[in-house]
């Protein structure tokens, strides 16, 4: 008769908490092997085929959202660019398989920060040498782009 060991919560949580960065690991790895169309929720990140929630690492993209929503544009002008910058990455990366290059682990709202690469490229450099997004140290505390600046350098007789 075989027994079977049944591990008590406790060892379960510290076996979790000694992997470290073992589950991210997992993670990026699984969402590495995954065929299909990377979905973007933004121009910056998205998620992968597997269903892993990520964050294009280094980047960043004018806010698509509503200016009347928390963590939304600043102003139209960004809303505007926001769905350019959107649309470049939908189609870097339409019908392609991306890969995870390095994981960076989960930022504060759970998203995998990546390096992700189609066709052996970069996906963050092409989009910035693209013009659509700009680079962004957030690692190093670098403030966020401001997206609306141009905006004030515009004549008003031109905003229409």
């Amino acid at each position: 008769m075989a027994h079977i060991f049944k591990a008590p919560p406790w060892l379960s949580a510290a076996l979790i908490l000694a992997s470290g960065g073992g589950i991210v690991a997992l993670a990026a790895q699984a969402a590495t092997d995954s065929p299909g169309a990377v979905y973007w929720s933004d121009g910056d990140s998205g998620r992968l085929p597997d269903g892993t929630k990520f964050r294009l690492h280094g980047v960043d993209s004018p806010e698509t959202g509503s200016m009347k929503q928390r963590g939304g544009a600043k102003c139209e002008l960004e809303r505007i660019k926001g769905y350019e910058a959107k649309e470049a990455a939908v189609e870097l990366t339409r019908d392609k398989s991306a890969r995870i290059a390095k994981s960076y682990g989960p930022d504060r709202y759970g998203r995998l920060v990546v390096d992700l690469q189609v066709g052996g490229k970069d996906v963050a450099t092409t989009l910035i040498s693209e013009g659509t997004h700009k680079a962004w140290d957030y690692d190093g505390g670098e403030r966020k782009p401001d997206w609306c600046a141009a905006q004030a350098r515009v004549p008003v007789a031109f905003l229409g």
